[in-house]
């Protein structure tokens, strides 16, 4: 991500580099954030403890959860990080409530919610214009590694999934619908900051 935003190329005579969505899983880890405090890992395992360079504490990612990395150019989209935070968060909130599952964002704290568990991380990091990172959403996954940490600096938070919520579309499934609501997400902001524009 870090070399791939390096490297990319603005827009001007000809188009710049493409804008992607990176859709993935990690094998076990637990991910601080530039500002993460150590003391949120109450328990060290042998989970590695990555220190990466976006925003927000410490989170867990593994198998079964659906990370959705962001390589966009923000100038392209017209948004800024408000605006993108409540892209991506409205893009899981509104997968969910294609499966009957009322989730909500909070001003307080970044990310999705269902009856106060938290279902979807996000975290971000924004250079010369360009963003990358993005959002963790847990599909189908061992929520025990949580118990170790206070998730995202929150003590006592609790954390939910999808397939605890009577959801059965499989991860390939759920990760292409979380794409498209994504690139929706995007191309709706576009058209309404150009109207807002003219």
């Amino acid at each position: 991500m870090k070399r791939f935003t390096a490297e990319r190329t603005p827009d001007g005579k000809i188009p710049g580099t493409r804008d992607e969505i990176w859709l993935l899983q990690h094998p076990p880890t637990y991910t601080q954030g530039l500002a993460g405090k150590p003391e949120h890992l109450l328990n060290p395992t042998d989970i590695p403890v990555v220190k990466i360079d976006r925003g927000g504490q410490i989170t867990y990612h593994g198998p079964g959860q659906i990370v959705a990395y962001l390589l966009l150019d923000m100038r392209r989209w017209k948004i800024g990080v408000r605006e993108l935070v409540n892209v991506m968060e409205n893009s899981v909130i509104d997968l969910l409530a294609e499966f009957g599952v009322h989730a909500v964002h909070r001003v307080d704290a970044p990310g999705v919610y269902v009856s106060g568990a938290k279902i979807a991380a996000l975290g971000l990091k924004i250079k010369h214009g360009y963003c990358y990172h993005g959002l963790s959403f847990n599909v189908d996954m061992d929520l025990s590694p949580f118990n170790n940490i206070n998730p995202c600096g929150y003590q006592g938070l609790q954390v939910t999934q999808a397939c605890a919520l009577g959801i059965t579309a499989n991860l390939n499934e759920l990760q292409a619908q979380l794409a498209q609501n994504l690139i929706h997400g995007l191309q709706r902001h576009l058209a309404s900051a150009g109207t807002a524009h003219q």
